[in-house]
């Protein structure tokens, strides 16, 4: 089974919009605690885990964090200028999804600009 870690809800929803096959979405609300660590990690460590978080400060912390808990997650990044999951533009989160051999959503892929090298 397939585990995103994110930090919010609306980041979750984003996801959900734009993913074709069942994942479990793990919802940090940005931080982590030794129980929280306990109830949501480490059932999954053996599991295929990937990580998208917001490429700003706390975002970068929790990364942190969770590379050293599960050292062989796969890690899954938005561009700085868009700051957080829930505003980067459709069309990138569906580039790094499938880049990342996910299956999404056929229909949001129409008249997407992949096949022209615009979005990169």
């Amino acid at each position: 089974m397939k585990v995103i870690i994110v930090e919010g809800k609306t980041d979750r929803e984003r996801l959900l919009q734009i993913l074709a096959e069942p994942v479990e979405i793990i919802v940090t609300h940005g931080t982590l605690s030794v129980e929280k660590v306990e109830e949501w990690i480490i059932p999954y460590e053996h599991e295929e885990v990937y990580i998208l978080v917001d490429a700003d400060h706390a975002g970068n912390k929790l990364r942190k964090q969770l590379k050293q808990l599960l050292p062989n997650a796969h890690h899954l990044y938005t561009r700085r200028i868009y700051r957080e999951i829930a505003s980067t533009p459709i069309e990138y989160l569906l580039k790094v999804m499938m880049d990342a051999h996910f299956e999404v959503n056929k229909e949001l892929l129409q008249g997407m600009p992949f096949d022209k090298g615009e979005i990169t």
